[in-house]
């Protein structure tokens, strides 16, 4: 079983500025519950309960979402709000939250490598919080993956099928089908130019990597935007051995922008929310 997962929260979420000056666009709520929650709930129902986070400067109030608050407990102890706290401790129950700063902003790959203290020399997932995963018929993502590498015994990746003309957003793989939604990884890119995306299924935040990654990220030269991409490391992983691709059940909503903000927020509050 896979027992770790690794959140790189260190972004500033300029995006959504000025909103994230000052708070987290991990915090940022889907109508009650901050994003970063959704994805430590799926996180732990996939049994990785070691939820090891990569922040930065100004996340200080994810560390305070995932610990007791004594003065807000004391506060509405015996009240009906009570049941408001329900989810975030039924999550501190079950979870065990580690952290490490990344204290220079170089690429998603520079992030997990910054976490290596924190899983150790075993199998892990990612997850990233931008990407809210919601699946109403069955188990989340991670699970989904989970299951999978009890079978492949080797990194995975999450996909989806986009628009060409969106490829350029994404890291974007290319391989051969297996069965029905599984690929066996052949080629990857990092934002590619539509005529040199080799296919249009675009790799989404969530990931089980073997930890032989982290050599590899050790080795991996800068790429697009001067940063080190964890898609140019899986790549390399990819040629040395193997690296499977996985089109998840369920929905994804784009939470690092504002329209896939809303639209989750809406969906959320339409068949999820209950008062």
């Amino acid at each position: 079983m896979i027992k770790k997962c690794l959140f790189p929260v260190a972004g500033y979420g300029t995006r959504f500025l000025p909103a994230t000056k000052s708070m987290p666009k991990e915090m940022l709520p889907i109508v009650n519950k901050p994003l970063v929650q959704y994805g430590v709930e799926e996180a732990i129902e996939a049994g990785m309960t070691t939820c090891a986070f990569v922040t930065g400067r100004g996340k200080r109030s994810i560390a305070d979402h995932f610990d007791i608050s004594y003065e807000l407990e004391h506060q509405i102890s015996g009240t009906g709000k009570e049941a408001y706290l329900a989810s975030i401790r039924g999550v501190l129950d079950q979870g065990i939250f580690t952290m490490v700063r990344q204290r220079e902003m170089k690429g998603l790959g520079h992030a997990i490598l910054t976490g290596r203290s924190l899983v150790g020399n075993e199998p892990f997932g990612v997850l990233l919080s931008d990407d809210l995963c919601l699946n109403s018929e069955g188990v989340g993502v991670l699970a989904q993956m989970a299951e999978l590498y009890n079978q492949f015994r080797c990194s995975i990746v999450a996909i989806q099928e986009v628009p060409m003309e969106e490829v350029h957003k994404y890291g974007v793989i290319s391989g051969e089908s297996l069965k029905e939604g599984i690929y066996r990884v052949d080629d990857m890119v990092e934002k590619p130019d539509q005529k040199d995306a080799p296919s249009n299924l675009a790799i989404i935040g969530r990931y089980i990597l073997t930890p032989d990654i982290f050599e590899i990220l050790e080795q991996t030269a800068p790429g697009a935007n001067g940063e080190i991409q964890l898609t140019d490391a899986l790549q390399t992983q990819a040629r040395r051995g193997c690296v499977m691709a996985y089109k998840f059940k369920g929905r994804r909503f784009d939470c690092g922008s504002v329209p896939g903000f809303v639209e989750a927020t809406n969906h959320v509050y339409e068949n999820y929310y209950t008062n």
